[in-house]
């Protein structure tokens, strides 16, 4: 237990056996001989190794063990083994670091995913996703208005939402998987633009949506696509603001909205065109105008904030304020020194700790 645990956290920190041996003045041999669990290390040995693994010693005795399903990394086929490995081991982390919380503090906060059971069983075409977008939004709860903070409302709806840094070359685009009896998950970068994110999200969330309901003839990335789109801007809320028919869209419009509804300009502007508010003369016109101007490949306007996942850090603090937990067992689960911790709850966090 402890061998895949070091092993883990060693891939989660992006280190080879050696790396990490000529940190801690061991053998490549030594690491081996522990991830393979024939040979236990001391006490000394894993406290060198839990500081340059950047964990807690705890977190080699965790009792929970996640192994991730169904793993699907998204557009970019180009990410090497090893980045793959890494992202997939800290993901496994904070998924377990979740389930370690549930045993501490159950609740229906932590309610499983489930679709509501007014979705059509068959979607005929891609214009009837604008329907089952505002049937999922209704059953949610949500209205037809801009949603504010889309991870906090994936994690109330029982997807685990995971953020992060991504790789150094930013060829990591996001994955989704399964675990513990087919929770979705769904991981995206900490470091991206928010409208990224939150397209991202929805497109996921599509996928779960329509897998299984569509007819043959409908492509299931377009079908997510265009849900991902009626489900951050909601067909009649856009109606309202563009018209039902314009020849022209002014950029700075799509900029003002970018900043109302979380989506890239771009996104926007294919919204625009799966709504018939552009015909189709006009959005290649728009696009066009776009990639002659150098405009196509750039953020427009100001970036719109990443968000960052609230629900699990809110839960472990209420779980230290009612003494299910101590200060020791909080840091770990939120994976910051112990001093940190102190800090934090003094009101004196550090940014780099408030927001991980």
């Amino acid at each position: 237990m402890i061998g895949s645990r070091i092993e883990r956290a060693r891939s989660a920190a992006g280190l080879s056996q050696r790396a990490l041996a000529e940190m801690v003045s061991l053998s490549a041999m030594a690491i081996s001989k522990y991830e393979r669990d024939e040979v236990t290390p001391g006490s000394d040995v894993l406290l060198r190794l839990a500081k340059a693994l950047g964990v807690r010693v705890e977190y080699f005795f965790r009792s929970e063990e996640v192994h991730l399903e169904h793993v699907e990394y998204r557009k970019r086929g180009d990410l090497k083994a090893p980045e793959k490995k890494k992202i997939l081991a800290e993901v496994e982390d904070q998924l377990e670091r979740w389930l370690t919380l549930e045993e501490f503090l159950p609740g229906d906060w932590s309610q499983k995913f489930d679709l509501p059971p007014e979705l059509p069983q068959c979607i005929e075409s891609l214009n009837d996703i604008e329907a089952v977008a505002l049937t999922l939004r209704d059953a949610w709860k949500l209205g037809h208005n801009p949603i504010p903070d889309l991870i906090d409302t994936l994690e109330e709806h029982g997807i685990r939402v995971i953020t992060v840094p991504g790789d150094e070359d930013e060829l990591f685009d996001g994955l989704s998987a399964t675990c513990c009896d087919g929770m979705p998950v769904v991981v995206v970068g900490s470091r991206w633009p928010g409208d990224r994110q939150r397209f991202t999200l929805a497109h996921e969330l599509g996928h779960l949506v329509v897998h299984g309901r569509l007819s043959k003839n409908i492509d299931e990335e377009k079908a997510a696509n265009r849900f991902a789109g009626a489900f951050l801007a909601p067909r009649d809320a856009i109606y309202k603001t563009l018209g039902r028919k314009r020849k022209l869209l002014e950029l700075q419009e799509l900029v003002l909205l970018k900043a109302e509804y979380g989506m890239s300009v771009q996104g926007l502007l294919y919204r625009a065109g799966d709504l018939e508010i552009l015909s189709q003369g006009a959005s290649r016109g728009m696009w066009t105008f776009l990639r002659n101007n150098n405009l196509y490949d750039k953020e427009l306007g100001e970036p719109y904030p990443p968000e960052q996942t609230r629900l699990f850090k809110q839960r472990v603090y209420r779980a230290m304020a009612e003494e299910l937990i101590g200060e020791s067992k909080a840091a770990e689960l939120l994976g910051i020194p112990l001093i940190e911790l102190r800090q934090c709850r003094h009101m004196e966090c550090p940014s780099h700790a408030a927001d991980k």
